[in-house]
């Protein structure tokens, strides 16, 4: 008999959306992007092949979003080979429970992350102190109880490969959370990047509503090492990739990234660090 799979009591519906909440965008012939409400989940794999990976399950309440959408492009009864995660953040596990019960699939996160995924560890309280606008406010009505998938997750292979993504690799970029991960593709320089930064400044309500772009750090609430997130976008810069998919705004290329990217590594800590908050209180004073 299958393990009971649990979210944690917190769980629930958040109320705030944006301009692209049920837009999807074809970044690449086998790289789909698509908005649920305020973060993105990316399909991996052509549309015409049976062979594809989802990578997030979006926010609270949006399995049945996300299984119209793989119908929408994949057709109808299929289903991913799997669900890799790049955190477990509630905003990127939101619906993976109602996805579990409908696909009979693995789910691949890294083995830091495993813990929050089995029900053992809860993740930091969001910091509503933090430097930032009217979503840093909010962030103390955010879920941040850990889930329990059982044994429907797996702990990433250790040397870097994806299980059913053979061109891409992962790689550790903590800060945002001990276990967030990056994919990254050589062949085409695509790196799906999570929450390592993203392109809209994620505390400031009007900024999220309206997807303004923007190459900042990872959101403010819910990054408590911000050593670590640096040294993350550091790490990915040197990559030079030429397509970012980033966990929060659109996709973004060409001169807007590389020019985005560079001033984000250069003045990450003006630019990206909160000036006050509790976790850098802990980290820098």
């Amino acid at each position: 008999m299958p393990e009971e799979m649990n979210y944690g009591e917190d769980h629930k519906y958040i109320p705030t959306t944006s301009i692209n909440s049920g837009i999807g965008m074809e970044v690449l012939p086998d790289i789909y992007c698509h908005t649920i409400q305020i973060v993105n989940v990316v399909y991996v794999g052509d549309p015409e092949s049976d062979e594809f990976v989802l990578i997030d399950a979006g926010m609270p309440r949006s399995a049945d979003k996300i299984i119209a959408m793989t119908e929408e492009r994949f057709g109808e009864n299929k289903a991913p080979q799997a669900i890799i995660l790049t955190h477990s953040h509630f905003d990127h596990v939101g619906g993976i429970i109602e996805l579990l019960e409908r696909w009979d699939i693995p789910v691949y996160a890294h083995p830091l992350e495993i813990p929050f995924l089995t029900g053992e560890k809860d993740y930091p309280e969001p910091d509503e102190t933090v430097e930032g606008g009217m979503v840093a406010k909010m962030s103390p009505f955010f879920p941040n109880e850990a889930i329990d998938l059982g044994d429907r997750v797996q702990a990433l292979p250790d040397d870097g490969s994806i299980p059913f993504l053979s061109k891409f690799r992962w790689m550790h970029t903590p800060g945002h959370a001990e276990g967030h991960i990056s994919l990254f593709r050589e062949t085409d320089k695509l790196l799906l990047a999570g929450d390592a930064f993203v392109n809209v400044k994620q505390d400031a309500l009007y900024k999220v509503m309206t997807q303004e772009e923007e190459l900042t750090g990872p959101p403010r609430y819910l990054t408590p090492d911000w050593k670590a997130a640096k040294q993350s976008v550091e790490k990915l810069a040197e990559l030079q990739p030429k397509i970012v998919v980033t966990g929060h705004g659109v996709p973004v290329s060409g001169e807007r990234l590389e020019k985005g990217l560079l001033h984000l590594v250069k003045n990450f800590d003006q630019t990206a660090v909160p000036d006050y908050g509790r976790y850098v209180e802990e980290q820098y004073h």
